[in-house]
């Protein structure tokens, strides 16, 4: 009894030490936790911000007719190396073959792009020089496009052929800054930064310092503000320098233009973009194939659904060329059948004659080849952001 007695006082020590450091390792630990993950209520507020930002923006379909040749998937490649990098965006690309070719399956896939991977076979007949082109795969793109949009869907399509180029600027939107916004970002500013903060690029509904869109998206300075049709200069056609829309008060009145000024759109197929809703009410409206001519064919398409008084000037009222007809330079190739073949094969093109569907899987899985793959936006100084030049008015040349 009396070691009892004894050891009590000693227990009960032990037993408050214990407890007191206890608590101070709780405190420290509740000291150091680091904060949630955006998984939460917060989380899923700011996904919730971020998704509607995004909706509210239409979708640009890019439509790109392509065919087999040694430098398809160099045209391709720079393509997608600028669509990447622009948000809400979907490649729809039509190939002329019997069959999706593996090449073109393969780079789509590894592209980072929303896409479809159609086909349509240009018949012999019409592979003539002379004749149109591209017209099956345009006209299957707005088939697809018809099929598996509906009414509710917010959209611009236009025609991107794979020997473009295009700047992004063609894609960007101006921010619209309230006064007292605009106010605190240039405070802070360096003077020379402040002139150019109405150039600022846009990535996703923000603006430099936080600016949103007044109404969604863009005030009509690019593309995906169309209402109907809008219309912008292209570079390196026509044999001159850029052909482009002439604008008074807002208004295209007439065409800038090397080759046959008397057509009612003298406009390359790069020049311009329709809104999806104007595609789906006008169910009519294709690429024509009977009696038409090469050079024609956007006449004959605009004809169907616009009139040149109801055509919306982009690009500063045509005033910047943001998208080239580059063509790429024909290829020699002279010396392959010459010169001992490589042991190594290297994908190079779809061969001649051998164009098949791509892997069984995919043709199971994906009926449509319709990829939704993440985006990758790399850093805005990348090579492919073009620079614009603007156009110097000549009165003499109208």
């Amino acid at each position: 009894m009396n070691r009892f007695f004894i050891l009590l006082p000693w227990a009960l020590i032990v037993i408050i030490v214990i407890d007191i450091d206890t608590k101070r390792t709780s405190v420290r630990d509740a000291r150091h936790v680091p904060p949630p993950r955006e998984g939460g209520a917060q989380g899923s507020r700011r996904t919730a911000r971020t998704a509607a930002n995004r909706t509210a923006l239409p979708v640009i379909y890019a439509v790109t007719p392509t065919y087999t040749r040694a430098v398809q998937k160099a045209e391709l490649t720079r393509l997608s190396n600028t669509f990447r990098q622009v948000p809400d965006f979907h490649w729809i690309v039509v190939e002329d073959a019997g069959a999706r070719t593996e090449l073109v399956s393969r780079l789509l896939a590894r592209s980072g792009v929303l896409h479809t991977h159609l086909h349509a076979l240009t018949p012999r007949r019409y592979k003539r020089s002379g004749m149109p082109r591209a017209t099956e795969q345009r006209n299957a793109a707005l088939g697809w496009l018809r099929a598996h949009r509906s009414r509710r869907t917010r959209g611009v399509v236009f025609f991107a052929d794979d020997d473009n180029t295009y700047s992004l600027e063609l894609f960007e939107e101006v921010p619209h800054l309230s006064s007292a916004h605009l106010s605190d970002v240039t405070s802070r500013l360096p003077p020379r930064s402040v002139s150019q903060l109405s150039r600022a690029p846009v990535r996703g509904g923000r603006a430099l310092g936080g600016g949103r869109w007044r109404s969604g998206y863009g005030r009509g300075a690019a593309m995906r503000s169309t209402r109907r049709v809008s219309v912008w200069p292209v570079g390196l056609v026509g044999g001159r320098r850029y052909e482009r829309p002439l604008v008074e008060k807002g208004r295209v009145v007439g065409w800038y233009t090397g080759w046959r000024a008397d057509r009612p759109f003298a406009i390359d197929m790069a020049g311009f973009a329709v809104n999806l809703q104007v595609i789906l009410a006008n169910p009519r409206a294709v690429f024509k194939r009977r009696g038409s001519q090469p050079g024609m064919q956007e006449s004959d398409f605009l004809k169907q659904i616009t009139r040149v008084e109801e055509l919306e000037p982009k690009a500063g009222n045509c005033t910047q060329v943001l998208v080239w007809h580059t063509r790429t330079e024909k290829v020699n190739l002279g010396n392959e059948p010459k010169r001992r073949q490589d042991t190594v094969l290297i994908e190079f093109r779809s061969p001649t004659g051998r164009r098949g569907p791509p892997p069984r899987s995919m043709v199971e899985l994906h009926p449509v080849w319709e990829s939704a793959r993440p985006r990758v936006h790399p850093p805005r100084g990348s090579a492919v952001h073009l620079c614009t030049f603007h156009i110097q008015g000549n009165k003499g040349e109208r």
